[in-house]
């Protein structure tokens, strides 16, 4: 349990976060100068709060009226920035060992291995930073803060200064140090489908205020909530299992709860899961299922909620208790009269959707 009350005044911005987490791995969602990171900041003692407390499992941190201040190397919480930030004169091996070796051994909760295996090293020990891509960096950085044994992990935009292809390598060993090593983890981005993949549970910020916190397709009806989402281009995440493999054509069938889905051609084997990414602008919906049309994924649901933005609609559809959100014109709503409860399928072009093995 992380119990969060903190304050920070600095120049004209004023952050108040009020948080209370219990999942293993939180979100923290919202446009650049938020507040997101300031407040990652707070939490590893980077920077000090004006007032408040920060409590990790009953352990005050930090508490402005009881005069306790826990330094960094005492707080034990791991800090992933957006620069992978490695020693350029040390091998990667020793950046991994670097904070290892400081550990007793009783305080080593995770073996060098073990982390060189779960994160897929071992080729790379003995390079050189500058020998290295800035995923396989991330992957070091990622690694060297495991290994020094955190009870908090908090992951800064570390995908931010990748590109596409770099991220969608990265994501997969993200969501395996969620499975496999469980350390609560905090994860900052301003990128909805990154945050999807690793959680549904968010706390959304913007101008240092906390608009919402809890699971995404709750509180994203909250029409701040709502606005912020859309201006950073909402996306949707689904996980699905991989039934059928069409090397030829270039595509592979997904099996999406009791339906099935049309990718591009997956890396993964049959039985696999994978993740799926589409933009909710590239969601489309019809009244009634179409045919001789080139859109090979037409998935059946219900209308559960409309919000209105402008002139724009998101319109959350209920796939076999799963959630695919639309983003479409408001004057669609009146043309084919789309209300809660209705029947509706969501039109989804293969080439639209994104996919990374899990």
């Amino acid at each position: 349990m992380i119990d969060i009350d903190m304050t920070l005044h600095r120049g004209g911005f004023t952050l108040d976060a009020k948080l209370n987490l219990s999942e293993s791995v939180v979100g923290l969602f919202g446009p650049s100068g938020s507040g997101k990171s300031t407040l990652l900041s707070l939490m590893s003692g980077l920077v000090k709060p004006n007032s408040g407390h920060f409590v990790i499992d009953g352990e005050r941190l930090f508490d402005s009226r009881l005069g306790i201040d826990t330094p960094i190397h005492q707080r034990r919480v791991g800090l992933v920035f957006q620069e992978s930030r490695l020693f350029p004169h040390m091998s990667v091996r020793h950046n991994l060992l670097y904070g290892f070796n400081l550990l007793t051994k009783k305080e080593q909760r995770f073996g060098f291995d073990q982390i060189v295996d779960l994160l897929e090293l071992t080729s790379l020990l003995e390079h050189k930073p500058d020998q290295l891509s800035g995923g396989q960096k991330q992957r070091v950085a990622l690694g060297r803060t495991l290994l020094t044994s955190p009870r908090l992990l908090l992951l800064d935009e570390p995908l931010v200064a990748l590109d596409v292809r770099l991220k969608d390598q990265i994501l997969p060993f993200l969501r395996r140090v969620k499975e496999e090593i469980q350390i609560p983890m905090v994860y900052v981005s301003h990128s909805i489908d990154e945050i999807l993949y690793l959680t549904q549970y968010m706390a959304i910020i913007d101008q240092g205020k906390m608009l919402g916190v809890g699971n995404f397709h709750e509180v994203v009806h909250d029409q701040r909530v709502l606005s912020l989402a859309h201006s950073l281009g909402l996306e949707n995440v689904l996980h699905a299992i991989i039934t059928e493999q069409h090397e030829a054509l270039g595509y592979s069938i997904v099996q999406y709860g009791l339906q099935e889905i049309c990718i591009p051609l997956s890396q993964g084997a049959v039985g696999g899961e994978v993740s799926l990414s589409v933009a909710a602008s590239n969601v489309a919906l019809s009244n009634k299922k179409l045919e001789h049309v080139t859109i090979q994924n037409q998935i059946l649901g219900t209308i559960t909620a409309i919000d209105t933005i402008s002139h724009r609609a998101l319109v959350s559809v209920d796939v076999g208790g799963n959630t695919i959100i639309a983003e479409i014109s408001a004057k669609s709503i009146q043309d084919i009269d789309l209300k809660v409860g209705n029947k509706t399928y969501c039109l989804i072009k293969t080439q639209a959707i994104r996919c990374y093995d899990i």
